[in-house]
């Protein structure tokens, strides 16, 4: 079990981050900020997704009036996404978003930052540091030298107080880099000195396959150490993929579970099947599935049931026929072309009862060790 640190707990709208509540996950549209209903076409399917909180890029004033709509009419919690015009903020919060975004390297002096932090404190509403190694200030980059963690906790420092001079304590936090080591530094450093929410991510993590991996090890570091408390993981491409990568990554560490774990071997010379095609039909088969349950496809029914015994369900396969199996018991034998089928049909019908009798253990939920 996973000891969370404590952080000061922050409202969103309705949603608490921090204060012990569960990590929540969120993304960022990439639609044009100026077209109200393309993105919240794009709202829509990432809260489907299960996005809990979406950020959205406000760089103009034109944008600033689309916000409104946008903010009004989100099934989830908005936040305006800020850079360069500290008045693009007093605009964005003047026209209802539920959270700011500043970029302490990139927003102006202290006065600019204070009149945010009192119109933020005014309508009740969070501000996120959003310390980015990029964008550090040349001040703190040669006193550094460079963007080490150092730099981006000290950058955060200096913005905390200037809101909390402001009257501002609802504060979030994010100290983001593309170096994967700096950015676990840089958070473990934020843990140890500021009592605020962290929200992680490693910033321009890369294409979908690759930035997957960083994100992963970045983000899974930080939270199997107990830190963090709100994550978005940055993909090149559809936002709505960041979700799912965001779940597997709560999932793989038992902090979160919506939707199937899949559980499948990665193959050797006992395998007769084509279990690539098994497993993509399965996955195909429970997109859009809500459910948490662990499902395994394994390539050899000598060992499946054995090495995947923590599963809710599963299949084997052998050449000619394979084994449904369900928590590590035998069910029955099944024909090879059969198995994805009667999987599935296992499937629906548990999906069917579940508002029946409890089961001993709730597949998705995981025992004691």
């Amino acid at each position: 079990m996973i000891q969370r640190r404590q952080t000061r707990p922050v409202r969103v709208r309705d949603l608490v981050i921090g204060g012990g509540s569960p990590v929540v996950v969120q993304s960022m549209t990439n639609t044009d900020p100026h077209q109200a209903e393309e993105t919240l076409a794009q709202i829509g399917q990432l809260a489907a997704e299960g996005c809990e909180v979406v950020r959205v890029a406000v760089p103009d004033e034109e944008a600033v009036e689309t916000l409104r709509t946008v903010v009004r009419r989100s099934p989830v919690p908005v936040v305006a996404d800020i850079h360069f015009d500290y008045r693009l903020a007093l605009g964005a919060i003047e026209a209802g978003v539920d959270k700011v975004r500043v970029n302490p390297g990139n927003i102006g002096g202290a006065d600019r930052v204070r009149a945010v932090a009192r119109a933020a404190a005014a309508r009740r509403i969070p501000v996120r540091v959003g310390v980015n190694a990029g964008s550090l200030s040349p001040r703190l980059r040669e006193k550094y030298g460079g963007a080490t963690p150092e730099a981006l906790v000290e950058s955060a420092a200096e913005e905390v107080a200037l809101l909390l001079e402001a009257g501002l304590e609802d504060i979030v936090l994010s100290l983001k880099a593309s170096d994967v080591v700096t950015t676990i530094e840089s958070y473990r450093q934020a843990a140890d000195r500021f009592p605020y929410p962290l929200h992680l991510g490693v910033t321009e993590a890369g294409p979908p396959g690759r930035g997957s991996v960083r994100s992963a090890v970045g983000i899974g570091t930080l939270l199997a150490e107990g830190i963090g408390d709100t994550i978005r993981v940055s993909l090149t491409g559809d936002p709505v993929a960041e979700v799912g990568v965001a779940y597997e990554i709560l999932k793989a560490l038992g902090l979160r579970e919506r939707g199937p774990v899949i559980i499948s071997c990665p193959t050797c010379g006992r395998c007769r099947i084509d279990l690539p095609s098994l497993v993509a039909a399965v996955e195909e088969a429970v997109k859009g599935m809500t459910e948490p349950v662990r499902i395994a496809v394994m390539g050899c029914a000598v060992n499946g049931p054995g090495e995947a015994r923590e599963a809710d369900f599963g299949i084997a396969g052998g050449r000619e026929e394979g084994l449904l199996f369900r928590r590590g018991e035998v069910v029955r034998k099944v024909p090879a072309d059969s198995l994805v089928e009667v999987l599935l049909a296992e499937l629906a019908e548990w999906r069917k009862s579940r508002s029946g009798s409890a089961p001993d253990r709730e597949p998705g939920s995981r025992q004691e060790e």
